[in-house]
């Protein structure tokens, strides 16, 4: 599915979740695109190759998605969890942090920089937006830095 049709669904089913919708988590990977958050500016991409970029309304700045790396949208009735987001956040980190383990590769985290590590990269990236209640967005995975 092209992204845009992806963040399309994904803030459709948000505006037209209720109180009883469950929870959902996609796993999927996006062609080449450049994703803008809310704090990313254009000039931070320097040479995009043709590379589709499309401003979006979650937190963060630059992320790039591709082929061979786990998209993992988290559309998680937060109020009804009665998670606050930093302790989504950590969740997110920690099963980050956990299945990486299981596959004997240490990850760790940052204080004041979301995202998991190994060494001195950042391998899992996590940009969220919370609208009545629920969470949508969620967190990419880069195989390649493994």
């Amino acid at each position: 599915m092209p992204f845009e049709a992806t963040y399309q669904a994904m803030q459709q089913f948000t505006n037209t979740r209720d109180a009883d919708t469950p929870d959902e988590l996609w796993l999927l990977e996006h062609p080449p695109v450049y994703t803008l958050g809310q704090a990313g500016k254009p000039e931070h991409l320097l040479n995009t190759n043709n590379i589709p970029i499309h401003k979006i309304d979650r937190g963060g700045q630059v992320t790039y998605h591709a082929p061979g790396q786990l998209i993992v949208y988290i559309l998680m009735d937060v109020k009804r969890r009665k998670w606050g987001v930093k302790q989504l956040v950590r969740a997110m980190e920690q099963a980050v942090i956990d299945y990486l383990a299981s596959k004997n590769i240490q990850a760790t985290r940052r204080d004041k920089a979301p995202g998991v590590y190994v060494d001195e990269y950042k391998i899992a990236a996590l940009g969220l937006r919370i609208r009545r209640g629920c969470s949508y967005h969620g967190l990419s995975i880069s195989a390649t830095r493994l």
